[in-house]
C-alpha cells in the first residue's frame, strides 16, 4: 500500500521547493554568464547574446555596483553578488512558505 502525504504542509513544502529551485536557475544563468566572459566566449554568438538578455534583467542593480580596472573582476563581482541574492532571497522566500 502505499502512503498518499494530504495536508497543507506537503503543499507548502512543493510551493517552497518550486521557489528554491526558480532561484538556483536564476543563480545559474548568472555564473554562465560569469564564465562565459572570464573564458572569452563570443560575444557576437546567439548562445552568448541570448544568456546576456536573460542576465542582464536578473542580474537587478548590481552590474556597475564596485568598479574594478580588470573587467573579469567587475563582472565577476557584481554578478556573482546577484546569483548570491537570488540564492539568499528565494532561499529566505521559501523557508518563511515552507513554514
Amino acid at each position: 500500500m502505499s502512503r498518499w502525504r494530504t495536508g497543507t504542509r506537503s503543499g507548502s513544502y512543493t510551493a517552497a521547493r518550486v521557489i528554491s529551485g526558480v532561484g538556483a536557475l536564476f543563480a545559474i544563468i548568472e555564473i554562465i554568464y560569469i564564465l562565459m566572459i572570464v573564458l572569452g566566449a563570443n560575444q557576437a554568438n546567439a548562445f552568448f547574446s541570448f544568456v546576456q538578455s536573460l542576465a542582464g534583467p536578473l542580474a537587478l542593480f548590481f552590474p556597475g555596483l564596485f568598479q574594478f580596472d580588470n573587467y573579469n573582476l567587475a563582472v565577476i563581482v557584481n554578478y556573482g553578488l546577484a546569483a548570491v541574492f537570488w540564492l539568499v532571497v528565494t532561499g529566505l522566500i521559501a523557508r518563511l512558505i515552507a513554514r
